[in-house]
């Protein structure tokens, strides 16, 4: 978990999931990442753990603008509830979501990054 959340901290460094919230969503939730070493990053992570990852790292509330959301319209208070509710609303497995990760996995695979592809129906 913590290459997780040193792989989340250098992409809000780098800004590179900016304007692409919902690419950075279905490539943790269902890809498998490696680091430029060949070392593993994370093989797919539930709601539960992104959520908390998100809270961890404060990623920053108005991505959710990115598919829609008002920030507003969620849990205020709670993080962990804020973050969970947007995954639930992101729909994170559609085609859009998936087409999202994608040009988000071409970016990291510049940086050596590995990105697997998405699970198919």
């Amino acid at each position: 978990m913590d290459r997780l959340r040193d792989f989340l901290d250098d992409l809000k460094k780098r800004a590179l999931a900016r304007s692409n919230f919902l690419g950075l969503l279905n490539v943790l939730i269902g890809r498998r990442i490696t680091a430029p070493d060949g070392s593993l990053v994370s093989s797919g992570v539930t709601w539960r753990e992104l959520s908390a990852l998100l809270k961890g790292v404060r990623w920053d509330k108005a991505a959710v603008r990115d598919f829609g959301l008002e920030p507003a319209a969620l849990p205020p208070r709670d993080r962990l509830k804020y973050w969970y509710t947007a995954i639930a609303r992101a729909e994170v497995g559609s085609e859009r979501a998936t087409e999202a990760g994608d040009k988000l996995a071409q970016k990291l695979e510049r940086l050596g990054y590995q990105v697997g592809p998405a699970p198919r129906a």
